[in-house]
């Protein structure tokens, strides 16, 4: 059962995996799952409202947009059958661009047209971060006579679009369920202890995969409690040298007299720091200059 709620932020999204927008549906009664008719810089859009936000958790900037209106069956029929065209609109924006001699320097990946066909928007991308498109846009305001955009896209963006699977064999996660893609660094990978082959750490993009960074806070956690390799711990099976450390298990592998063992976490023993430990009592202190202090006196 859905809840209405009046003068309220709501969060609408216009693209399945698209970012969420917020407008202020001010008096009109709005459900989660509803469709509305938002005003955007690329004209009229149909969105649905995904998520209410309450006016404290988000900067209302001067001149938040309000929704134009609920969405209505005709407006739902109308979005389907621009939605129909888009795919004939992009094989003539792709016509238009070999006609002007663009050739392969740019590579149209999708066309978007809002619910009423006032607007459509070209997504394309290039290597030529310095190709004038102006002259294509003009001739397809020509040809579809109405307003056109031509947005340049990034390498993640044409994957999500495209869609298809990743490495691990499931379908990309940026086309799946990912609405925003987070900064990923090489030293992710390095904390992981993932191969730095480019085959092992890159996505069908190009860049890092994101899935790199859905375990990276847990390794680093995971690895703050655990000794490094080379260090010299106590085990039950005797003193030994860390080789290996297996974050996520919370164990390490430690070589004991030419033999390895796996160690967990509540098996360690900190030798350095027990070491360092029975150094400062055998030194004393101001009460106990000869040593074998146990007093805790300073």
């Amino acid at each position: 059962m859905t809840t209405t709620k009046l003068q309220n932020i709501i969060g609408v999204r216009l693209q399945k995996l698209g970012k969420l927008y917020h407008f202020d549906a001010a008096d009109h009664a709005i459900d989660l799952g509803d469709y509305v008719i938002v005003d955007t810089k690329r004209g009229y859009q149909l969105g649905q409202v995904i998520t209410y936000v309450a006016p404290e958790d988000v900067f209302r900037a001067r001149g938040m947009k309000k929704i134009e209106r609920k969405a209505t069956p005709r407006d739902m029929v109308l979005k389907q059958v621009w939605q129909d065209k888009e795919l004939n609109a992009l094989i003539t924006c792709r016509e238009q661009a070999d006609r002007l001699k663009f050739k392969g320097d740019i590579k149209f990946i999708k066309a978007e047209y809002n619910f009423d066909g006032s607007w459509i928007t070209f997504l394309y991308t290039t290597e030529n971060k310095k190709a004038n498109v102006e002259p294509l846009r003009r001739e397809m305001v020509r040809v579809l006579n109405t307003n056109v955009e031509l947005q340049l896209i990034g390498p993640r963006d044409v994957a999500k679009i495209i869609g298809g699977y990743g490495a691990c064999g499931g379908p990309r996660c940026c086309s799946t369920f990912l609405t925003e893609f987070s900064p990923v660094s090489i030293r992710m990978a390095k904390e992981q202890g993932i191969s730095l082959s480019p085959s092992e750490i890159t996505g069908v993009c190009g860049r890092l995969r994101c899935c790199l960074v859905y375990e990276y806070e847990q390794y680093v956690e995971a690895k703050k409690r655990l000794p490094k390799r080379g260090k010299k711990i106590g085990t039950p099976h005797g003193e030994g040298v860390v080789k290996d450390v297996r974050t996520l298990k919370e164990s390490v592998i430690v070589e004991v007299d030419d033999k390895r063992y796996e160690v967990f976490l509540e098996q360690i023993e900190p030798l350095e720091e027990l070491k360092a430990l029975e150094e400062k009592a055998k030194a004393g202190c101001s009460k106990h200059e000869n040593g074998g202090c146990d007093c805790g006196a300073k």
